[in-house]
């Protein structure tokens, strides 16, 4: 884990740390507790004094889903009842629980998808009209 030049904590700079394809949490500077998405108030001793730290990537599936009825954006990707693809909480090995699509599996199989897989982060790039990238929060077996 490294610590981060100190952008205010919100959503947004969370969202452009995944844009720069870096995992990024915030750390209690108080009690050490870990948040991902990050918070700017620590649950555990309230303290406001949280900073940016960056997370391994690294976790294990904790729950998943196949859907295969999606959001527009999904179905513009290709996923459809006869592709599914899977929405998954994964358990960072620094603690915290994060949420992203589980890719490099068959989802088409969810029997096969096993809750305790070793995973590793997998930031997911998407074209979109005007030639622009989007990228999402994954995470795939290692």
């Amino acid at each position: 884990m490294k610590m981060s030049e100190q952008k205010e904590i919100t959503i947004q700079n969370y969202l452009e740390y995944i844009q720069s394809k870096k995992l990024m949490g915030s750390k209690c500077k108080k009690c050490n507790a870990l948040y991902v998405p990050p918070r700017k108030l620590c649950t555990e001793c309230n303290s406001t004094e949280l900073e940016w730290i960056e997370m391994s990537g690294k976790g294990k599936i904790a729950a998943f889903s196949c859907i295969g009825v999606g959001t527009t954006f999904m179905v513009n990707k290709g996923y459809s009842m006869k592709k599914p693809y899977c929405f998954s909480v994964i358990k960072l090995n620094e603690g915290p629980m994060v949420s992203g699509q589980l890719i490099g599996v068959d989802e088409s199989k969810p029997e096969t998808i096993l809750i305790g897989t070793p995973v590793g982060v997998s930031f997911i790039e998407t074209e979109l009209k005007g030639g622009e990238t989007r990228i999402d929060l994954g995470f795939k077996p290692i």
